[in-house]
C-alpha cells in the first residue's frame, strides 16, 4: 500500500514503529542486542510498557525487524556497488570495498548480524533469502570471470594453431650443455616443490578440489543457477576471506599492532580475486 492511501492511523503506527526501531539500534550501538529493552525505549517515548508492545510483540520481533533491515541495506549496497563495473574483476573489488565500508560506518549493524548471536534468539528464514541474493551477486562476477578466462583461452589456442611451427633448437655442444643445466634445475626445483608440498600435508590445489566435489552437492546455500563448482568455491572462499578481516578490524583486534588494515583488506581481496597471480607471487 502506498503512502497516499495509508489513513492516518497507519502512518502514525509505521511512525512510531521506525522511532521505536531507531531507539533500539542506538541500544544495540552502546549496549549490544542481548541488552535490548523494550521497557526501556518504552520509557524515552513517554510511553507504557505495554503501550509499547502493540507495536511489537516482544523482543525477537524487534530483533527481527533490525536484522533485516540490516540484510536488506547490506544486499542493497553490494548489488550497487556491483552494478557500476563492467569487468567481472572490478566487480568483485567494487563489492569488496562497499563492504567494509557499510561494516565500519556502523559497526554495531554489522555485528548484529555477523557477530556473536543473540543468546536464545533464532533468525528469520528471510534472512538466509537474502543472504543467498548476496551470494548470487559474487557468483555471477565469478561465473563472468570464468567464462572470460575460457573465452581468452580459446582465442589464444586459436591463435596459436594458426601461427607457423617454430624452428627447431640448435644442437651445438653449448646449446647441449644450457639445456642439460636448465632441465636439471627444473628438476630441481619441482623435487623441491613436491617435498615442500609434502610436508605441509599435501597440495592446496587438492584440498581446492576436494572442496568444489563437496559443494556439488551441497548447494542449497546459493540461488538455483547453473554456476560451476569452482565458481562456489571462489564464491565461497571470498566471502569468509573478506569476513575474517572485517571482524577482527570491526572487533578491534588490530587495535595496537601498528599496521593499516585497509592495506590488509586489499591485499585479501586481490588475492581472493586473483588466487593464481597471488601463487605466482610468492
Amino acid at each position: 500500500m502506498s503512502e497516499a492511501v495509508r489513513s492516518p492511523r497507519e502512518r502514525y503506527r509505521r511512525q512510531v514503529r521506525e522511532e521505536i526501531k531507531t531507539l533500539a539500534w542506538e541500544q544495540v550501538a552502546t549496549t549490544g542486542a542481548s541488552a535490548l529493552s523494550l521497557n526501556a525505549i518504552a520509557k524515552r517515548m513517554g510511553m507504557s510498557g505495554p503501550a509499547l508492545y502493540r507495536y511489537f510483540g516482544s523482543r525477537d520481533e524487534l530483533i527481527t525487524e533490525l536484522v533485516l533491515d540490516a540484510y536488506r541495506d547490506l544486499s542493497g549496497t553490494c548489488r550497487t556497488a556491483a552494478d557500476g563495473p563492467t569487468a567481472p574483476e572490478a566487480r568483485l573489488s567494487a563489492v569488496a570495498t562497499a563492504l567494509r565500508t557499510w561494516a565500519l560506518d556502523a559497526p554495531h549493524r554489522y555485528l548484529l548480524i555477523f557477530g556473536t548471536p543473540v543468546p536464545g534468539y533464532a533468525g528469520p528464514p528471510e534472512a538466509t533469502e537474502i543472504a543467498a541474493e548476496l551470494m548470487s551477486v559474487l557468483l555471477n562476477a565469478f561465473a563472468g570471470e570464468e567464462s572470460a578466462g575460457e573465452a581468452g583461452a580459446k582465442a589464444s589456442a586459436e591463435k596459436n594453431a594458426k601461427a607457423p611451427p617454430e624452428a627447431p633448437p640448435e644442437t651445438g655442444a653449448e646449446t647441449d650443455a644450457e639445456t642439460g643445466a636448465e632441465t636439471g634445475a627444473k628438476a630441481e626445483a619441482k623435487a623441491g616443490a613436491q617435498i615442500g608440498a609434502a610436508s605441509d600435508g599435501g597440495s592446496g590445489w587438492d584440498a581446492a578440489r576436494a572442496l568444489e566435489s563437496h559443494l556439488a552437492g551441497h548447494r542449497t546455500w546459493v540461488p538455483d543457477s547453473g554456476a560451476s563448482e569452482a565458481a562456489l568455491r571462489r564464491a565461497l572462499t571470498f566471502w569468509t576471506r573478506l569476513h575474517g578481516v572485517i571482524s577482527l578490524e570491526v572487533a578491534g583486534h588490530f587495535t595496537g599492532m601498528g599496521f593499516d588494515p585497509a592495506l590488509l583488506y586489499a591485499a585479501e581481496t586481490e588475492a581472493a580475486v586473483h588466487p593464481a597471480q597471488a601463487t605466482r607471487d610468492t
